[in-house]
């Protein structure tokens, strides 16, 4: 990455800590996406992601602090698997098979939906379009 990159990059971290006091997740900057769009590898979501993933590693949050970040910041359900890696620094793709039940189990626990809300939304045929 050159240092222009990492220059803008942290010019948006400041610009938004100041005007929001965090970086918002994903679903904020573009609420009406769909998690595996192609928006988010390239192109404004993609930097977007960038700058998310800097900040949320500098801002180094426990537990209770990711989960008070979500809770500030509730994902529309195609997002749950998104924000379960998140919140847990899952690798799921460091596994062949990995099993999200017990996650997506503490996370509807906890009010943010359950994987019955996630499979609807993120199967629905509106994102075909995308």
């Amino acid at each position: 990455m050159s240092d222009s990159e990492q220059d803008w990059m942290q010019r948006e971290i400041e610009r938004l800590t100041h005007q929001i006091g965090d970086v918002p997740p994903p679903w904020t900057f573009s609420p009406n996406s769909h998690p595996y769009s192609i928006e988010w590898r390239m192109g404004a979501g993609e930097g977007y992601l960038m700058v998310l993933a800097r900040w949320w590693e500098s801002a180094n949050l426990d537990e209770a602090e990711r989960i008070a970040y979500f809770r500030k910041y509730p994902p529309p359900p195609r997002w749950l698997q998104w924000m379960i890696d998140t919140l847990w620094d899952i690798r799921s793709w460091e596994q062949e098979e990995f099993d999200y039940t017990p996650y997506f189990d503490r996370v509807q626990e906890m009010g943010f939906g359950s994987k019955a809300d996630f499979d609807k939304d993120i199967s629905d045929p509106k994102w075909l379009d995308e």
